[in-house]
C-alpha cells in the first residue's frame, strides 16, 4: 500500500513539474509577441470603442427605470432590451475594431486607424495559415 501511495505522489509531482514548465515557457513566449507600446495602443482603443457603448447599454436600463418611476412615459420592456442589446453588440464590434485598427508597428498611426485594418487582417490571416494547412493534412 505504501508503494502505491509513493508511486502516486511521484506521478503527481511529475505532472505538476511538467505543467509548471509548460506555463513558464508560454509566459515567456507571450511577452515576445506584442511590444508594450502596441499593447497599450490596443488597450486604449478597446477601452474607448468597447467601453462607451457598454456603459450606454447599461445606461439604457437606468434611463428606462427613471422614466417609468417618475411617470414621464411608459417604456416597453422590448424597447429597453432591444436598445441595450444593440449597444452591447456595438461594444462587441468595438472590441474587434480596437484590436484591428491599432498600428501593430512601433509608429502610432492615425487617430481612427482605418488604414491599419486591412494590413492587420492580412497579418492575422498569415499567422493562422500554417495552422490551417497542417490541420488539413
Amino acid at each position: 500500500m505504501n508503494e502505491l501511495k509513493k508511486s502516486f505522489s511521484e506521478n503527481i509531482s511529475d505532472v505538476n513539474k511538467s505543467k509548471t514548465k509548460k506555463f513558464s515557457s508560454a509566459k515567456t513566449s507571450s511577452k515576445s509577441f506584442i511590444p508594450k507600446a502596441v499593447a497599450n495602443r490596443m488597450a486604449r482603443r478597446i477601452v474607448f470603442t468597447t467601453g462607451i457603448p457598454t456603459f450606454l447599454g447599461m445606461g439604457v436600463f437606468i434611463l428606462s427605470y427613471f422614466l417609468i418611476i417618475k411617470g414621464i412615459t411608459d417604456v416597453p420592456p422590448s424597447v429597453t432590451l432591444t436598445s441595450s442589446a444593440v449597444l452591447f453588440l456595438v461594444g462587441l464590434l468595438g472590441l474587434s475594431y480596437g484590436i484591428l485598427s491599432a498600428s501593430w508597428e512601433e509608429s502610432p498611426g492615425s487617430i481612427l486607424g482605418l488604414e491599419n485594418i486591412r494590413p492587420n487582417i492580412t497579418k492575422l490571416r498569415s499567422a493562422f495559415r500554417p495552422i490551417i494547412t497542417t490541420e488539413k493534412k
